[in-house]
């Protein structure tokens, strides 16, 4: 029999009980695996091998709708996985395990690949996407800021927030997409726990305004380092150009150097990526033409080089 002639799940999965109903033996099955057609995503649960390499968030996703069947009816995806569910960036942040949640007062478990976290959960805290459960983005927000560490945290309440200001612009509805006063409302309930007071201070400085994580990085190591505080997205009187952070009294612009930049937002339809770079220096040259100073850096600069470049020009 033919892999080819069985159906994968909705979920593009094929299950060893679903494969031996349809006549497959184990023997058959576990040849599957040994010469790499099949692929297993989790004990008893397969995938094509010659499907597109999925990326760690991708494979993640794929666990997840793995393991759902297994799970308790009342178990919510929570942490992490909620995030990369509701699509907000993360980094450096391991992903090796699923976790979830169940509103019990106890019985939570750590098992290879799953992390079942037992804690309150009320329903405003629960939203449902393309039929998972996972927490709201606020509730999820509030989590990561009272586990994570700041600046992986940050990144992700940052991402959130400048969600909902995509989603106000837009007048749509975003399930990824959460405000300070919505993470702090949750937060208010774990007052005194483990976190929350830190988690509360850095929520309170997130900024909804950053872009991207190279945004959000670069700006809590301005922080670290006690330089002044920039004003985000600021516009250059008299020439209508937005920058990523400026300290205007200072007559001083920086500019997050993102390639991403260029492949989304940046690069116009039919444009190449040669062209856009040469606006980006036009432009560039019209800031620099107002007398003021602009300061440029890419991912790999983000800490002691962006900092070494910005110090003489922001401290006296």
């Amino acid at each position: 029999m033919d892999l080819d002639s069985i159906p994968p799940g909705s979920d593009e999965l094929f299950r060893r009980t679903a494969l031996k109903d349809a006549g497959f033996s184990d023997a058959e099955i576990d040849q599957m695996r040994r010469s790499g057609l099949l692929v297993a995503v989790r004990r008893g649960v397969y995938r094509r091998a010659d499907a597109a390499e999925l990326a760690s968030t991708d494979a993640h996703v794929l666990r997840c709708r793995a393991v759902i069947p297994s799970l308790s009816p009342d178990a919510v995806f929570r942490h992490v996985t909620a995030a990369i569910l509701l699509g907000l960036p993360l980094w450096l942040v391991p992903l090796d395990r699923l976790h979830v949640i169940r509103d019990r007062p106890g019985g939570g478990r750590l098992r290879p690949g799953l992390h079942v976290h037992t804690a309150p959960l009320p329903d405003d805290d629960v939203v449902q996407l393309d039929g998972i459960r996972l927490t709201s983005a606020a509730r999820t927000v509030a989590d990561l800021a009272r586990t994570l560490p700041t600046e992986q945290a940050l990144i992700a309440a940052d991402g959130a927030l400048h969600r909902a200001v995509k989603a106000r612009r837009a007048n749509r509805h975003d399930p990824g997409a959460t405000t300070k006063d919505e993470a702090t409302a949750v937060l208010a309930r774990f007052a005194g726990r483990r976190g929350s007071a830190a988690a509360g201070r850095l929520v309170a400085s997130a900024d909804p305004l950053c872009e991207s994580p190279g945004e959000t990085r670069s700006r809590y190591r301005m922080h670290l380092a006690g330089l002044p505080p920039p004003v985000t997205q600021w516009i250059v009187p008299g020439t209508g150009h937005r920058t990523d952070f400026a300290w205007p009294e200072l007559g001083v612009v920086g500019e997050f150097d993102g390639r991403i930049k260029y492949t989304r937002g940046l690069l116009r339809p039919g444009e190449t990526l040669e062209e856009v770079v040469w606006r980006e220096k036009r432009r560039e040259d019209e800031i620099r033409d107002t007398g003021r100073t602009v300061v440029r850096w890419v991912w790999s600069e983000i800490g002691e080089a962006m900092i070494a470049r910005l110090r003489p020009r922001l401290v006296g």
